[in-house]
């Protein structure tokens, strides 16, 4: 079952021409979240040739614009391409205000159900849950209220052995059963334990979204062991009083996090318009996390059961 992250845009507040500012896709089997809605997210999101009618959610970290700008538009192009599903935006702070007065300013009356969910970005708590995936708020250290998201993929059922299957005829209920944990009664009345007759599932696959914070080591035990972290990394090391003041991370702090919190993989994003080459700012936080990957506009970084 897929478990990807396309990057729509990897850079900080202002836009270059290879440049977006930050905005993700996040697809679970096959289901789709938007993570921020910068400016140019809509024409990104055709670019990546991402069938956008399949977003049902969008999370939006914080109000800074270059995080939010490009909603409004996206919102009115669902509109006109005559949208009917519910869509469902969890953001900080008033934007629902801020959408119904553009909404009122241009008179327009959506075909489509819009829901607002407003989050507290001071407490850590699942806010989305279904079948599939939960979504957990991780709050961040930035100059405005502003909050992550932990997205957990729900455990799979477990898969019996086919030598078990073999030569005997099971009920579908008493297979869901087993898929379930249950142990397994034959016809002859044997009881076959549930851990001799099936397989572990894959493990869980998990991804935190943590952009526009200063160094925060409270999201530690929240991401404790994940499989791919995003962390913002606006700044280098020597540019680490600049991030300080302004609430934001260093390639070197973002590897610290990802270190403490013994992620699998570490994905450095919302670099500061300065750094036109990106070199530096990857080996800075290679030297302390190796596993470290660099976001790039269109990059698709796939999350594997193993990693």
């Amino acid at each position: 079952m897929t478990f990807a992250v396309t990057i729509l845009g990897s850079g900080g507040a202002l836009p270059l021409i290879k440049r977006n500012p930050s905005s993700q896709v996040l697809n679970i089997h096959e289901k789709l979240f938007l993570l921020d809605c910068a400016e140019g997210t809509q024409v990104q999101l055709r670019r990546n040739r991402i069938k956008f009618q399949r977003i049902n959610h969008i999370y939006i970290t914080h109000l800074h614009g270059d995080h939010y700008f490009g909603i409004m538009g996206l919102i009115t192009t669902y509109h006109l391409l005559g949208r009917t599903n519910e869509l469902h935006v969890f953001s900080p702070g008033p934007l629902e205000e801020i959408i119904q007065l553009h909404l009122s300013a241009s008179n327009t009356e959506l075909r489509y159900p819009l829901i607002f969910h407003t989050i507290d970005p001071e407490i850590s708590k699942i806010i989305y849950e279904d079948e599939i995936v939960s979504v957990t708020t991780v709050p961040l250290a930035h100059n405005f209220p502003t909050c992550g998201f932990l997205f957990r993929e729900k455990p799979a059922r477990r898969n019996l052995r086919k030598e078990f299957l073999a030569d005997r005829e099971i009920s579908n209920g008493d297979l869901q059963k087993i898929k379930g944990g249950a142990d397994y009664k034959d016809a002859s009345g044997e009881v076959h334990k549930n851990k001799d007759i099936t397989l572990d599932p894959p493990k869980p696959r998990s991804y935190a979204y943590l952009t526009d914070t200063a160094y925060h080591e409270p999201v530690i035990p929240i991401i404790k062991g994940i499989s791919l972290l995003y962390h913002e990394a606006t700044f280098m090391e020597d540019k680490a009083k600049d991030a300080e003041e302004k609430f934001h991370s260093t390639a070197l702090q973002a590897a610290k996090i990802a270190k403490k919190a013994k992620v699998k993989k570490l994905i450095l994003g919302h670099y500061s318009a300065r750094y036109r080459n990106l070199g530096s700012i990857h080996e800075e936080a290679k030297s302390l996390f190796p596993s470290t990957i660099m976001a790039d506009d269109g990059k698709v970084i796939i999350v594997n059961h193993d990693e």
